[in-house]
């Protein structure tokens, strides 16, 4: 039986690209969560005042990867150190956040967050949210899987 991870790392092409390429995730989707508003679309989003973060729902086979592996790219393929801010992309859209779908889930992002940062591996403090995962609207079609879209892998 598949579960749900949830994050948000940035712009989420890139993210999305990622988690694409583990072994083990089944499918993924881009879209918006962690805000008040109702049913946004990208243009509401990029305001910045929406309360989303552009993320990524990954349904993964926890017998192929762990929730703990998927944790691991995440923490790789941005920087948690940021605050609403991954390379060029500002704003709290683009805030580094981990939405758990239960308590096992906040358990280990909360644990791997605080590994992290004891060991030094970032200079800065790691400005990652943990949340509780809330309603996730599903990104445009032209969004979903989009440098696979224009020919990038």
């Amino acid at each position: 039986m598949s579960q749900k991870a949830t994050f948000g790392a940035g712009c989420f092409w890139g993210v999305e690209a990622a988690f694409r390429r583990v072994k083990g995730v089944l499918s993924t989707t881009v879209g918006y969560s962690g805000g008040p508003f109702k049913g946004p679309t990208y243009e509401d989003v990029c305001t910045g005042t929406t309360g989303h973060a552009e993320v990524v729902e990954v349904d993964y086979d926890p017998d192929k990867v762990s929730y703990d592996e998927l944790l691991k790219v995440f923490w790789e393929i941005h920087n948690p150190t940021t605050m609403n801010r991954q390379g060029p992309d500002i704003g709290t859209q683009y805030r580094s956040v981990v939405f758990s779908h239960n308590s096992e889930q906040k358990a280990a992002a909360e644990a791997s967050k605080e590994k992290l940062q004891r060991n030094g591996h970032y200079k800065n403090p790691i400005v990652t949210e943990i949340t509780p995962a809330s309603e996730f609207y599903k990104a445009e079609e032209y969004h979903q899987q989009y440098f696979e879209k224009c020919g990038q892998h």
